[in-house]
């Protein structure tokens, strides 16, 4: 049993502490904390047993250490802002307490998502004596778990994978994103990335598209991205034959219709602008302006499938797997009021935070999720709402 101190209050921040707070042998004290407390108090009245909540600067280290030492908790779980990953990793530092996180480090000022800066700590959670455990949500995070599963399980080279993210829902609005807009339009304008034949190759955004049949959702346009998972998977599995590694997500033509028009007109751009004697970004300015994907939640219909698509050699027989994982916009809702995007991020990272409290997972330095042994991650999943399925090709 042990404190966790979870650090945003958003659609994911909800998740992550109803599903602690339904898992009391592991997590016997919860603690919220957002910059914004009025949030943290709406996630308390929704939690099925009482949570502490607190107020803190997330960009202000000093502020987290302060927070930190209040309530020692034995992990902190940073469900913030990409662009406070560093902040909180150094007051976990300062403070001598584990650290886990569902996201990739971004610069405020630069659409750039790699984990460089943050495997730079390495060494300094090492002599410390910590572990810090990167992307535990679903893309990353169960996506690597899965990768893991694979290899351990199924084949003894894997030679191609692909990540298959397909939203298969329906929230009634003309233009929204299902998690922080900011984040989100950053991420689907940027040049396309995947790895083949030991080198990164780049194609102009949205350039590069394939039709996938989703099981319980069909046929979706999928669109080649870079995501960050592929940097972790790319260097830990080439030394089991990987050859080829890419990305893909479905979006509809009226999504991308939307995100073309804007970007003509310079809402997508994180280029400051003058506008009426100040300076403002575009894109913060767009965000303010779209619909807060938690309350996206109450209305979503349908489902997502999010899964790996493997391609390799077991006994020297060719052989191809998909291990995939559907979740139902309507029926997290009635769980934990959130729509399935929060959900599934939010359930691997308690899940995340469950293997590391209980032992499961243990380490001294910075790693990513496919380090470990899925096995007790994976069981895990079934058991706490985001069951697997594999298909052989």
């Amino acid at each position: 049993m042990a404190k966790v101190l979870i650090i945003g209050a958003g659609g994911v921040g909800g998740v992550v502490v109803q599903k602690c707070a339904a898992n009391p042998e592991v997590f016997s004290e919860i603690v919220l904390a957002s910059r914004r407390l009025e949030k943290c108090r709406e996630i308390q009245e929704r939690a099925p047993r009482p949570i502490q909540i607190e107020q803190v600067d997330a960009d202000q280290v000093v502020e987290l250490v302060a927070l930190i030492r209040k309530h020692e908790p034995q992990l902190v779980v940073n469900v913030a802002l990409p662009y406070q990953d560093l902040t909180i990793m150094e007051a976990c530092l300062e403070t001598g307490t584990h650290y886990m996180d569902t996201a990739n480090y971004e610069h405020p000022d630069e659409a750039k998502f790699e984990y460089m800066e943050q495997r730079a700590l390495h060494d300094r959670f090492r002599d410390a004596g910590l572990m810090a455990l990167l992307g535990s949500g679903f893309a990353p995070g169960v996506t690597n778990v899965f990768c893991a599963h694979a290899r351990k399980h199924h084949f003894d080279e894997i030679h191609t994978i692909d990540i298959l993210d397909c939203n298969g829902g329906d929230h009634g609005k003309a233009f929204a994103t299902n998690f922080n807009p900011e984040i989100n339009i950053r991420e689907i304008t940027q040049p396309g990335r995947y790895w083949e034949a030991g080198e990164w190759r780049e194609i102009p955004a949205m350039s590069e598209m394939m039709v996938w049949d989703y099981p319980e959702i069909g046929p979706r346009d999928s669109y080649l991205l870079y995501h960050e998972e592929l940097e972790s998977l790319a260097k830990n599995l080439a030394p089991v034959g990987l050859k080829r590694i890419r990305f893909f997500m479905t979006f509809g033509q009226e999504y991308l219709t939307h995100l073309r028009v804007l970007g003509n007109v310079g809402l997508t751009s994180i280029e400051p602008v003058m506008y009426e004697g100040r300076e403002i970004i575009p894109l913060q300015f767009l965000k303010a302006m779209l619909p807060d994907p938690g309350s996206l939640a109450a209305g979503y219909t349908g489902k997502t499938n999010i899964g790996c698509v493997f391609d390799g050699v077991k006994d020297g027989q060719p052989r191809k797997l998909y291990l995939y994982n559907v979740c139902d916009h309507a029926e997290t809702y009635k769980e934990v009021q959130a729509q399935a995007i929060s959900y599934t991020t939010g359930v691997p990272a308690m899940i995340g935070a469950m293997m590391m409290l209980q032992g499961k997972w243990s380490g001294k330095g910075v790693f990513n999720m496919e380090e470990f042994d899925p096995d007790p991650f994976m069981e895990q999943l079934n058991q706490q709402g985001l069951p697997w399925h594999e298909t052989w090709l």
